[in-house]
């Protein structure tokens, strides 16, 4: 039987951190074997908002590939590429726009909410409006059935679906209207308590070393209110203990409560703790990024030949569009 096809990808936009791990990547490593999964590195978007300076991208998009296997993503499992490698993106990012009322672009929630967030770049720019329309051509370009999302990411899938319908509707039936599939993606707090992200720097890198990831949650914020050992604290008042919650069993999990309710630990060894289940996590991870980055020719095989099966996917598809739109 044919495997239903799921597509996402990632900005080669910066390291990638714990947060990226827990919210996207382990759960991609799960949908590879039970879907026809399309992973790749969205350089081209990273320009959207970076184009000033595009002089990390390329080493971004090295690691961030990097990541993606030694987090267990199989490429004999998932298609793994780069978005800029497949021109067909383009073309078809073209045409969309073609079709594409302005109006639909501008009501994009994220369009204001990020000109709001980054209001040290000038982002009155078509790149950074039809981002929308770019990353419909990615979508649907694979025909996808599915992208994984988080229930408030969903309301930005609906555009891609208002324009696949669209596109069937002028012409002829040819995108499926993707689907969100839905997944839970716990928050992961930084090192000061906010949500881990690049833009805060407040994060644990999967390129970190085991001293640098220890001396990050050594230095985390805890209960305020637990100034001396003796002080009986809250523990869902400390940063510490929402990433117990993540990589913490649950056991694990109300030995902290107890301990830090009457002041039976301390904070010193609730990090230590944490400490060490975040590095049975990175370990492996930290072991396969060693082996790649000695390794650079597995890196560049398995690019290779992913991005020849999505390019052959992407030109099936052009076909089929062009044909539509009488373009020959």
């Amino acid at each position: 039987m044919n495997k239903e096809r799921v597509l996402s990808g990632m900005q080669s936009s910066g390291r990638v951190h714990l947060g990226n791990l827990v919210g996207a990547l382990s759960n991609w490593v799960k949908l590879q074997d039970r879907y026809d999964c399309y992973y790749f590195v969205a350089d081209w978007h990273s320009l959207t908002t970076g184009y000033a300076d595009p002089s990390t991208i390329k080493e971004s998009t090295k690691d961030l590939l990097i990541n993606f296997l030694a987090v267990g993503l199989d490429p004999e499992k998932c298609t793994i590429f780069i978005q800029s490698r497949v021109l067909e993106h383009a073309e078809l990012h073209l045409l969309l726009s073609m079709i594409t009322p302005l109006g639909w672009l501008e009501r994009v929630p994220t369009y204001k909410e990020k000109q709001q967030e980054l209001k040290d770049r000038d982002l009155s720019n078509y790149g950074f409006l039809g981002y929308p329309l770019l990353q419909t051509a990615d979508i649907i370009i694979y025909r996808a059935k599915y992208v994984p999302v988080g229930i408030d990411q969903v309301p930005h899938l609906e555009i891609s679906r208002e324009i696949a319908r669209r596109f069937n509707y002028l012409y002829r039936e040819i995108f499926p209207e993707p689907e969100a599939l839905l997944t839970e993606f716990p928050k992961v707090v930084g090192v000061d308590g906010r949500k881990m992200s690049k833009s805060y720097e407040n994060a644990i890198y999967l390129s970190d070393s085991p001293k640098e990831v220890e001396q990050k949650i050594r230095t985390m914020m805890t209960d305020p209110a637990r100034v001396k050992r003796t002080d009986k604290g809250n523990p869902e008042l400390s940063p510490v203990f929402q990433l117990h919650k993540i990589f913490s069993s649950k056991q694990e999990q109300e030995e902290i409560v107890r301990g830090c309710v009457t002041a039976g630990i301390g904070c010193i060894e609730c990090k230590k703790l944490l400490i060490r289940n975040v590095f049975r996590v990175m370990e492996p991870i930290w072991a396969k990024r060693d082996a790649l980055i000695s390794s650079p020719d597995v890196l560049h095989d398995v690019v290779d030949k992913g991005t020849q099966k999505a390019r052959k996917a992407a030109e099936e598809t052009m076909l089929l569009v062009r044909n539509a739109m009488g373009l020959y």
